[in-house]
C-alpha cells in the first residue's frame, strides 16, 4: 500500500469527529467577491460546498461581489464612490449592483451543480428574507439605497435546507414600498447565521485572517474573542474592509454561533481544512 493513499486514509480519519459534530448544522459561508480570483478558485469553492452538503452538514452560502460591481460600474462611466467603507448607491448605482450579484448568484449556483442539483439562488428581497432599513453613515453624508439588516425572516432559508438543497444567497434587502437596498455581505452573513442558529460562519476573503499588526504578515491571530475583536475595532486595528467581517462575527458568536471564521478563499480547500481538520486555517472567534 502506498503512502498517498495511508495519507487519503488518514485524513478522512480526522475528518470523522468532524463530520459527526457538523452534521445536520447549518454552516453559513461568505464568499467574498475578492476571493473569486478566478473560474478554478470558484471551482474549488463549489466541490468543497459540495462535499459538505453530500456528508449531511447544511453549508448557506452569501456572496458578495464589490469587485465586479466597481468593474462594470467604471465600463458604464459611473464612478465608484466609498463613505466610511459603503458603497454610496443612488438609483443608478442599484440597477448596477442588482445586475452583477443576479449574475454572480448564478455563476455560483451553476458551479455547485456541476457536482449535483443541490443549489439554489435566492436574494435577501425573496419572501422578505432580508428586511432593511436605510443605513446612517457615521459621517452624516447621504449613501442612497445603502441598508443596514433589520430583520431576518428565514423562511425560505430553511425551507430550502430542510428539503436538501444548499441556498445561494444575494446580499440585496427590501425595505417600506418595496424599496430594494445594497447591504454590505459580511453584515448580512452574520445577521443570516445568527437567525439560521448555525454553529459556525465562515468569511473566506483575499487574506490569512485577522493580524494584530497589519503590516507584519508574521502577527497572524489565531484565535481571539468577540470582546477583544471588538476592542480592535475601536482602536482602529482593523483594516476597513475587515470591520463588518469583525461585527459580522461579533453579532454572531454572541447571538449563540458557536464559532465564526475569517480565512483566505484563495488557498485551496481552505474551507474544508477549517471544518474537517485539528489544526484549521485563519482566524477563529468565539464569545469569550
Amino acid at each position: 500500500m502506498t503512502t498517498g493513499v495511508l495519507d487519503k486514509a488518514r485524513v478522512l480519519v480526522e475528518a470523522l469527529p468532524y463530520i459527526r459534530r457538523y452534521s445536520g448544522r447549518v454552516v453559513v459561508v461568505k464568499y467574498g467577491g475578492h476571493a473569486m480570483t478566478s473560474a478554478t478558485a470558484v471551482g474549488s469553492f463549489a466541490r468543497d460546498i459540495a462535499l459538505m452538503h453530500y456528508v449531511g452538514i447544511h453549508p448557506v452560502v452569501v456572496h458578495g461581489g464589490g469587485p465586479q460591481i466597481s468593474e462594470l460600474m467604471m465600463r458604464l462611466d459611473q464612478t465608484p464612490s466609498f463613505v466610511d467603507g459603503h458603497r454610496v448607491t443612488g438609483a443608478q448605482e442599484l440597477d448596477v449592483v442588482r445586475m452583477v450579484l443576479q449574475k454572480t448568484n448564478k455563476e455560483l449556483v451553476s458551479a455547485i451543480n456541476e457536482h449535483g442539483d443541490i443549489a439554489v439562488g435566492i436574494s435577501g428581497e425573496d419572501a422578505g428574507l432580508l428586511r432593511a432599513s436605510p443605513l446612517q453613515s457615521a459621517s452624516g453624508q447621504d449613501l442612497g439605497f445603502v441598508g443596514s439588516v433589520e430583520a431576518v425572516h428565514p423562511r425560505v432559508a430553511l425551507g430550502l435546507v430542510e428539503s436538501g438543497f444548499v441556498p445561494v444567497v444575494a446580499p440585496i434587502g427590501v425595505g417600506a414600498g418595496g424599496q430594494a437596498f445594497n447591504i454590505n455581505a459580511d453584515l448580512v452573513a452574520g445577521a443570516l447565521a445568527r437567525s439560521l442558529r448555525a454553529s459556525k460562519l465562515v468569511y473566506l476573503t483575499d487574506v490569512d485572517g485577522l493580524y494584530r499588526d497589519l503590516g507584519d504578515s508574521g502577527s497572524l491571530i489565531s484565535s481571539v474573542s468577540a470582546s477583544e475583536l471588538e476592542r480592535m475595532a475601536q482602536q482602529g486595528s482593523l483594516s476597513e474592509g475587515m470591520i463588518p467581517k469583525a461585527a459580522g462575527c461579533v453579532e454572531a458568536v454572541r447571538g449563540g454561533v458557536e464559532r465564526a471564521h475569517i480565512l483566505d478563499g484563495g488557498v485551496e480547500h481552505a474551507l474544508l481544512l477549517e471544518v474537517f481538520t485539528d489544526s484549521g486555517v485563519g482566524t477563529m472567534v468565539e464569545a469569550s
